[in-house]
């Protein structure tokens, strides 16, 4: 963004859609610094999601021959999330310091060596020292992810402040792109040269990009530090509740990676490599859903209540029906699995979208101050609690899954959707 923008963009209040007024031309074109933070923050988003994804289709079988049951595999993933939920508030706090550039690209940097490394789990004694590695790494790999997309969300908030929900929307066409591409692709990859090269290939592909970055994102940073802290935001009574409604819809998507693939393998009997193919259904439908939600959001922000609870509704629903629960007494059946994740798919969009605004839009009207610092907080707060989700979704879900079985463990899991949704009504 312009520094003239990006003055205009700080000295004015936030008008009713809860973004501050940009300047009329900044709405009209794209200066040359918005075309490349939206390269960039395209890329972490593609890149970051397909080597998160590579993992649904083959890991957890990968992980049962070495020794791991499914509440481990379930912890495995959750890791992930749980160390990406202490990750995001520390460096969301201290953003402006470190610096939102330097923060983006070293993360992808960790990431894309930590992806080779996982790669190389294959390789270690099965039990204890296999388990022990893959906590480590992916430990490891979730510090990197906190850092670029807490960083990338701050930037985006900072470049685009009129419109910020339409560019989130629109970016996740690369996110929904990532996970399209990567549960067919390691799959494929996987049945046909092994274990390591889903891992090694990607990993490659995203260090390639970080100097790229390193060239064309713009600096962003803030001239006069904050006050504000964490618990100021946090302790705001909508926040809390916008929170709630981050954590259920991360945890109904997170509850998936441990248990859908070997779901669809005991029940439809396909092959591993077309097992990536049933993720389509979710990844398409959120994807390409996701800007036309955004517009709204950003256009008509009286109805980011309204989507909110709608997708809230559906979510839970889905669910439901996803098995389906044994009380409705329906045969599973592969069509019905696929066009179930499609609805699943556009329902978190309809309720994921409009969260990062409208925790934006409740700051400014509690008079937090605009700038880099607060956009730091906010994204900090956003990316912890989705990795809160992220981190009880597959570890309760993979527990309840082995006790009560697939079916009653995703009824059980639309239930938080629905919880949350009454709260945010």
């Amino acid at each position: 963004m312009s520094s003239q923008a990006a003055e205009g963009a700080g000295s004015q209040r936030p008008p009713d859609d809860g973004v501050p007024e940009a300047a009329g031309e900044e709405r009209r074109r794209l200066t040359k610094e918005q075309l490349f933070t939206m390269v960039a923050t395209a890329s972490i988003n593609f890149s970051s999601m397909i080597c998160y994804s590579i993992l649904g289709p083959f890991f957890p079988t990968e992980a049962e021959k070495k020794g791991a049951s499914n509440t481990v595999v379930g912890m495995i993933f959750g890791c992930f999330a749980l160390c990406n939920f202490l990750t995001s508030l520390i460096l969301g706090n201290y953003l402006t310091q470190i610096g939102a550039k330097f923060m983006f690209v070293s993360g992808m940097f960790v990431s894309g060596c930590v992806t080779i490394l996982f790669g190389m789990l294959d390789k270690v004694p099965s039990g204890p020292i296999f388990i022990s590695l893959c906590f480590l790494v992916r430990a490891m790999d979730a510090v990197g992810f906190a850092a670029a997309m807490t960083a990338s969300f701050s930037i985006l908030a900072k470049a685009f402040p009129s419109n910020i929900a339409t560019v989130l929307g629109s970016l996740e066409i690369f996110t929904g792109l990532g996970l399209v591409l990567g549960p067919p692709l390691g799959g494929f990859l996987y049945q046909s040269f092994g274990y390591e090269v889903p891992f090694i290939t990607l990993g490659c592909v995203v260090l390639v990009l970080v100097p790229v970055n390193m060239c064309i994102l713009p600096e962003y940073a803030d001239s006069i530090p904050s006050k504000d802290s964490f618990w100021k935001l946090i302790l705001l009574p909508k926040i809390l509740v916008l929170c709630l409604t981050i954590f259920s819809l991360s945890a109904c998507l997170g509850f998936l990676d441990p248990t859908m693939s070997l779901f669809i393998l005991e029940k439809f009997k396909i092959p591993t490599g077309y097992v990536g193919l049933v993720f389509l259904g979710l990844a398409l439908s959120y994807s390409l859903s996701s800007p036309l939600l955004g517009l709204v959001s950003d256009k008509l922000p009286n109805l980011r209540k309204w989507l909110l609870v709608s997708g809230g509704l559906i979510t839970a629903l889905c669910f439901f029906m996803l098995g389906p629960a044994p009380v409705l007494h329906i045969k599973s059946q592969l069509w019905m699995f696929v066009l179930v994740l499609v609805f699943i798919g556009f329902s978190l969009g309809m309720s994921a979208i409009p969260l990062f605004p409208e925790m934006l839009h409740c700051a400014y009207e509690n008079g937090f101050e605009e700038g880099l610092s607060l956009l730091g907080l906010v994204s900090g707060l956003f990316n912890a609690m989705w990795s809160l989700g992220a981190f009880a979704g597959p570890t309760i879900g993979g527990f309840l899954t082995e006790k009560l079985g697939f079916e009653w463990a995703s009824a059980i899991q639309g239930g938080w959707a629905l919880l949350s949704q009454y709260d945010a009504s």
